[in-house]
């Protein structure tokens, strides 16, 4: 009988579920960053186009992955909740 009991006991995993809902909020912000990294090819291969040294694309766009990565590791060493 006692097995039975033991068996019932809450699971305990690493992280809380906080914690996976701003990692998840950290991968979208990665993806919103590389999505601004896309575009500025030229129609013609023969032709260099300038929107690819766009500030979009050399600065924001780095920025924001770069946040989305420091947020992704605050959301894994972020202490779980007591009710959690």
């Amino acid at each position: 009988m006692a097995a039975k009991n033991e068996n019932k006991e809450k699971l305990h995993f690493a992280l809380g579920r906080e914690n996976y809902k701003l990692l998840a909020i950290g991968f979208a912000i990665i993806v919103v960053g590389f999505l601004l990294m896309l575009g500025g090819k030229s129609e013609d291969p023969n032709e260099f186009n300038e929107k690819i040294f766009s500030f979009r694309r050399i600065t924001l766009a780095p920025i924001v992955v770069l946040a989305g990565f420091i947020f992704e590791i605050w959301a894994i060493m972020k202490k779980p909740g007591e009710d959690q």
